[in-house]
């Protein structure tokens, strides 16, 4: 299970609030495959910033989802808390499926390179400058 470290700022966190971020970060599990859950920690702060808006609350939502060799990181400001933990949600998964798909793709193209090479001559493994067989000694 991932560990999730929720921060407010010029807002008081409920319960409900608490349980809902929970929800939604934690469906971003199944996009984080081949990685040990325990080491992937995220991190989400909710804001409120309504010093220069005439009228209503802005809300501020930010997550960082750190994996390894790769931190992922999304913003959002809506004038509600649910819709903008929402939409971090969703570039979350975008993001997340994009470095599944880079993930997948280098391990094919090692797989790839490996099968071009088991299919080789040993003889051509071994050349010189120029595409030249270097000679033997």
């Amino acid at each position: 299970m991932m560990k999730i470290n929720i921060k407010a700022t010029n807002l008081e966190l409920s319960g409900s609030v608490n349980a809902y971020i929970d929800e939604k970060i934690n469906g971003l599990e199944k996009f984080i495959q081949n990685v040990d859950l325990s080491a992937v920690e995220c991190w989400v702060e909710v804001a409120k910033t309504t010093t220069h808006h005439r009228k209503g609350d802005i809300y501020r939502a930010e997550a960082d989802i750190r994996l390894p060799g790769k931190v992922i990181r999304a913003e959002a400001e809506q004038w509600d808390l649910h819709q903008a933990i929402d939409q971090i949600k969703d570039e979350l998964q975008r993001e997340l499926k994009k470095y599944k798909e880079a993930q997948s793709a280098k391990y094919k193209r090692g797989a790839r390179i490996f099968k071009t090479l088991s299919k080789l001559s040993p003889l051509a493994w071994f050349q010189g400058e120029k595409g030249e067989r270097a000679e033997e000694e």
